[in-house]
């Protein structure tokens, strides 16, 4: 397991799997191997101009916390906020591991991190995801848990393979 800061907290998966979400450092094997597969798929489905995924020295950044979901010693999935600005965040490198699809995890992450917004006083979240047919279930996630489509946000631009969307909190 990757070297984790202080901060944790535990969510139901299903039945009595517990995920346990930490404050990655982004040094551990697992971390890096989740966030090679997510990267290459981005480039599986999207042209690098319109490529947004952030790589590990990125995701180091001052301005981003990333977030690792463990259940049970084996990582179930990964997401990152990025401060805009003092009012607004942006979710970013959300992904589960193929071992843990279609058990919840990206719900569990996704409201770690609007709890996490709220907690710091952002009024808006918002996110870049891609337009293509394998991004379909992502847009479904965030639109089941408030987002909803608006135009480009930060240095966004309009993009073809985009789609952006937000929320109020």
């Amino acid at each position: 397991m990757s070297s984790n800061t202080d901060q944790s907290a535990t969510a139901g998966v299903s039945g009595s799997t517990v995920l346990r979400i930490v404050v990655d450092d982004l040094a551990g094997p697992e971390i890096a191997a989740l966030l090679t597969e997510h990267l290459s798929d981005m480039a599986a489905h999207s042209p690098a101009e319109s490529r947004h995924a952030l790589d590990l020295d990125a995701l180091r950044g001052p301005e981003i916390t990333f977030w690792s979901g463990w259940d049970d010693g084996n990582l179930a999935g990964c997401a990152a906020l990025k401060e805009l600005d003092e009012t607004h965040a942006e979710i970013k490198s959300m992904r589960t591991a193929a071992t843990h699809k279609r058990r919840g995890i990206a719900s569990i992450l996704l409201r770690h991190l609007l709890a996490e917004a709220t907690a710091r006083g952002y009024r808006r979240v918002s996110l870049e995801t891609g337009s293509p047919d394998f991004f379909i279930p992502a847009q479904k996630l965030y639109a089941a848990h408030g987002f909803e489509f608006c135009e480009p946000f930060g240095n966004y631009v309009l993009d073809p393979y985009s789609h952006f969307m937000t929320r109020t909190l």
